[in-house]
């Protein structure tokens, strides 16, 4: 597959074929995705990848109480999950409360996926070179989230697809206990990986000139020329 096309049908699959995924497709895959950059290139990432149903099941309900919160602060005209405002809604009653939407039904059918893929990241190797200013650390997902990207990348390369997820590190001491990680992994990402129901052929996103400026924000837009 040519590059420009895995680079512009990479979608968020979630609804997937009963397809079996052997282990020498995972294999390919993570041999692709392992020449990833990372900072320092610590390379501190560990992939666990979940076949057990019930494992599978456990993590997508790890996800709800997350997606409640979402729920209610939407509800309430909030931007979910985001740190800079401080939230009205009250956490741990959204978290509980069972009358708020599981929005994606795939957290409530993870069972079903073929593969779900736990991205951890070693916080004793990451470059964290934000940790000293005064807001929420950004910099450190740079050593793990081009790995977790070229994961999805090189499956679609092979035909298959993904989504990546975040939800499941809101539960971070509940996954290590259930998947046996120190408390120094870090959950980054939940991958799931399967052969789509359906194929997107182009994404639709904003064109380079709504967001790419020469020398200032207020400089002049790059075009091609």
């Amino acid at each position: 597959m040519e590059f420009s096309e895995v680079m512009s049908t990479t979608f968020a699959a979630r609804d997937f074929t009963d397809e079996h995924i052997s282990d020498d497709q995972l294999y390919t895959i993570l041999d692709n995705a392992r020449f990833a950059p990372s900072g320092g290139n610590r390379q501190g990432w560990k992939v666990i990848l979940v076949r057990d149903i019930q494992v599978k099941k456990h993590l997508g309900e790890l996800c709800w109480p997350a997606m409640r919160i979402a729920a209610a602060q939407m509800k309430a005209g909030e931007t979910y999950w985001q740190s800079v405002e401080p939230t009205s809604v009250d956490i741990k009653s959204a978290a509980e409360d069972e009358s708020l939407p599981i929005a994606i039904p795939m957290f409530k059918n993870l069972g079903e996926v073929p593969v779900v893929c736990i991205i951890t990241v070693d916080l004793r190797v990451v470059a964290s070179m934000d940790m000293h200013l005064d807001r929420i650390g950004v910099v450190s997902g740079a050593s793990i989230y081009p790995f977790a990207w070229s994961v999805l990348l090189s499956a679609r390369n092979e035909g298959l697809g993904g989504a990546l997820t975040t939800l499941v590190a809101s539960a971070e001491p509940k996954v290590q206990k259930l998947l046996g990680l120190e408390t120094h992994e870090a959950v980054a990402a939940m991958l799931t990986i399967g052969k789509p129901v359906k194929q997107i052929t182009k994404l639709s996103r904003k064109p380079v000139e709504e967001f790419t400026f020469i020398n200032h924000t207020s400089g002049q837009v790059l075009t091609r020329r």
